[in-house]
């Protein structure tokens, strides 16, 4: 993903818009594109800023976070439950995960799930 573009050069193509020029001439002098000056002065007339939102980061570990205490007393109950049937588990309560989206839940905290020939499956130390 591309970085922002700075604050500075926002700031400064805001500042030429309130000092009279349109977006179109405000681009065009500082070298950025019309639709990026109409942006951060919408930005700037809404929000009160211009500075770029942040980028990245989690945004849907909370639909299964708000089920962690299900999940985690499930695991305590029974620890060599699989993930296909805490799938199924959720989808009883109306949480629809995948697989990969448990396993993230678990090794977040640290909880890794190993087979053992004889007994089935066991945490690991």
């Amino acid at each position: 993903m591309a970085r922002a573009i700075s604050v500075d050069l926002r700031q400064r193509v805001c500042a030429a818009i309130a000092e009279g020029l349109s977006c179109h001439q405000a681009a065009t002098r500082f070298n950025v594109s019309v639709s990026s000056a109409i942006r951060w002065q919408a930005r700037l007339r809404d929000e009160g800023s211009s500075a770029p939102q942040q980028q990245g980061g989690d945004r849907k570990s909370a639909r299964i976070e708000a089920h962690a205490d299900f999940i985690l007393s499930e695991y305590g109950a029974r620890s060599d439950i699989t993930l296909a049937e805490l799938k199924a588990k959720l989808a009883a309560r109306g949480a629809d995960v995948g697989i990969g989206t448990l396993w993230r839940f678990f090794d977040r905290r640290r909880i890794t799930l190993k087979k053992d020939g004889t007994r089935g499956r066991t945490t690991a130390p």
